[in-house]
C-alpha cells in the first residue's frame, strides 16, 4: 500500500461525503482523530458541530430550515472511559451502549447496517480509539450495501495495533461525487499525519471542497495522560 498525502486526497475529491481520520502524531505523543461532514442539499448543509460533554453532536444552524432530522442530527463523537468513539451516524450510541455492556466494537456494529437513503445507501463508517497505560490502538469499520444492492449488508472491520508515529488511516463514505453516490471501496487509506493540532486542523479544513464542506472536528489525545485538546470548525457561523 502506498503512503498517501491526506492533503492531496481531500483536495482531489469534491465530495468524499463524511470522513474519519485516525492515527498517531509525528512526535508519537498523541492519538489523533478528525471527523468531517459535507453536504449537497440545503438540509445537509444546514448544520454545525457543538460540544456535548466529552463529545460533540450535530445541530441545525437554522432550525426553521431543518426539513428532516433523520440521518443528519446525531452525536458523532462520544467517550466511554478510555475509549473515544467516532462515527457518521447514530451508531455512535449503539457502540457506546453495547460496549458499556461488555460487547465488542464489532459485535455492536453487527446490529446495524448502511443508511436507508436509497439510491445511495450511504455506508456507516465508524472508528474507536483505545488508550490505556500509555498504549494506544484503534479500529475502523464500514457497513455498506452489497455493491448497491440493499438486500445484503457487507461489514468490514480494520484493527490497528501499535500505530506508527506520523501515520493515520482515512475512510470516507463516497469514492467521489455522483448520482447515485458510489460507496467507498477497499481498506482505509494509509496517509501521512504531520503537525500540531492547529496545523492539522487547518490542513484538513482548507483542503475540503469549499462549496460542500460543512463542519470539522479534530482531537489530539495525550497517550501518556489521556488529556485531550479539541478543535471544531463550522462553515456556518
Amino acid at each position: 500500500m502506498k503512503l498517501l498525502s491526506l492533503k492531496d486526497e481531500l483536495a482531489g475529491n469534491s465530495y468524499p461525503g463524511r470522513g474519519i481520520v485516525i492515527g498517531k502524531s509525528k512526535d508519537g505523543k498523541y492519538a489523533v482523530t478528525a471527523y468531517f461532514i459535507m453536504g449537497r442539499s440545503e438540509n445537509s448543509r444546514n448544520r454545525v458541530f457543538v460540544e456535548d460533554g466529552e463529545g460533540i453532536r450535530t445541530q441545525a444552524f437554522d432550525p426553521s430550515k431543518l426539513s428532516d432530522p433523520s440521518l443528519i442530527i446525531y452525536a458523532p463523537v462520544r467517550v466511554l472511559g478510555n475509549k473515544t468513539i467516532v462515527t457518521n451516524g447514530d451508531q455512535t450510541d449503539t457502540i457506546y451502549e453495547l460496549m458499556d455492556k461488555q460487547q465488542t466494537f464489532e459485535q455492536a456494529l453487527r446490529t446495524r447496517e448502511f443508511e436507508p437513503d436509497a439510491p445511495n445507501y450511504t455506508p456507516r463508517i465508524s472508528g474507536i480509539m483505545h488508550i490505556e497505560n500509555g498504549t494506544y490502538n484503534y479500529a475502523m469499520s464500514i457497513l455498506k450495501s452489497n455493491n448497491g444492492n440493499p438486500d445484503a449488508c457487507n461489514r468490514y472491520t480494520f484493527a490497528y495495533q501499535n500505530p506508527i508515529a506520523g501515520e493515520a488511516h482515512f475512510i470516507h463514505t463516497y469514492m467521489e461525487d455522483g448520482n447515485p453516490l458510489p460507496s467507498f471501496e477497499g481498506e482505509p487509506k494509509w496517509v501521512e499525519l504531520d503537525g500540531d493540532i492547529d496545523t492539522f486542523t487547518k490542513e484538513v479544513w482548507e483542503n475540503l471542497n469549499e462549496e460542500n464542506k460543512v463542519s470539522l472536528f479534530v482531537r489530539y489525545i495525550d497517550i501518556a495522560t489521556g488529556e485531550y485538546e479539541t478543535r471544531i470548525v463550522n462553515k456556518n457561523v
